[in-house]
């Protein structure tokens, strides 16, 4: 006979919103609705599930959040495609909670340099010519922004979302995207200080050419310093800035 341990572990009910929201998943799960159909009315879901409209109302935003379906004013609420973009905004509460710690941010860093040194590696074994114009293009506009710092940092992006394209594949570009917001302060930090920009444009420009030349080993290497230089940047900046202020404050 199995003895069960005599502890609380109560069963949690569920939200009448969340049954709502589970069975309307069954439902695009199993085909009987695709994405493009309309859901039923607000009037007509509640029928159907024998709910109030509040409860339908937080059922549908749960959905549109998640990016199972897209509301409309006035119009009926579709069925749509989860993209990338709406599984990585799903962490980003949790993302901004990690990045208030040193320690969260590190992990980060680590995070992107793996992906990035990746994507450095697939573009020089399989840019296409197109791949590469897009490259060479987004360099330019990088070079054409050094003495602006707020238009390089933009260009800066543009040119990592180059490489986060060549493989085709949209978890990517998610990722890319997610990435890029995360750290968008590490960014802005990092090249705050003078020379700064010249250091970056120079690794894009280093990068670039091993791409172009199928090296690589290097194209990843390089890659690997470049995020190295800008996460060391960072914390240089990050240390003075918090010496000063407990200075100000002593």
């Amino acid at each position: 006979m199995i003895s069960i341990p005599l502890k609380k572990n109560h069963i949690k009910r569920k939200r009448l919103y969340e049954e709502v929201v589970e069975r309307i998943q069954q439902l695009i799960n199993s085909g009987e609705i695709r994405p493009g159909d309309s859901l039923p009315s607000e009037r007509e879901l509640m029928e159907i599930y024998g709910v109030g409209r509040p409860a339908i109302r937080e059922a549908l935003l749960t959905l549109q959040k998640a990016g199972f379906v897209s509301v409309s004013r006035g119009g009926r609420t579709r069925v749509i495609e989860p993209t990338a973009e709406h599984i990585v905004e799903s962490l980003s509460t949790a993302a901004h909670h990690w990045l208030g710690h040193p320690e969260g941010v590190k992990n980060f860093q680590a995070a992107r340099k793996f992906f990035e040194c990746g994507l450095a590696r697939y573009a020089a074994q399989h840019a296409t010519e197109d791949d590469l114009q897009l490259l060479m293009k987004a360099l330019q506009v990088n070079k054409d922004s050094m003495n602006n710092s707020k238009l390089f940092a933009q260009t800066d992006v543009d040119f990592h979302y180059v490489l986060a394209m060549i493989p085709k594949n949209s978890i990517f570009k998610g990722i890319h995207a997610a990435i890029s917001e995360w750290l968008i302060d590490q960014r802005h930090t990092a090249l705050s200080s003078p020379g700064e920009n010249k250091i970056a444009y120079q690794a894009h420009k280093e990068i670039a050419e091993a791409i172009f030349k199928k090296n690589a080993d290097l194209a990843e290497s390089l890659m690997e310093n470049h995020l190295d230089q800008v996460a060391e940047a960072y914390w240089e900046i990050t240390k003075s800035q918090e010496m000063a202020l407990k200075d100000q404050n002593s």
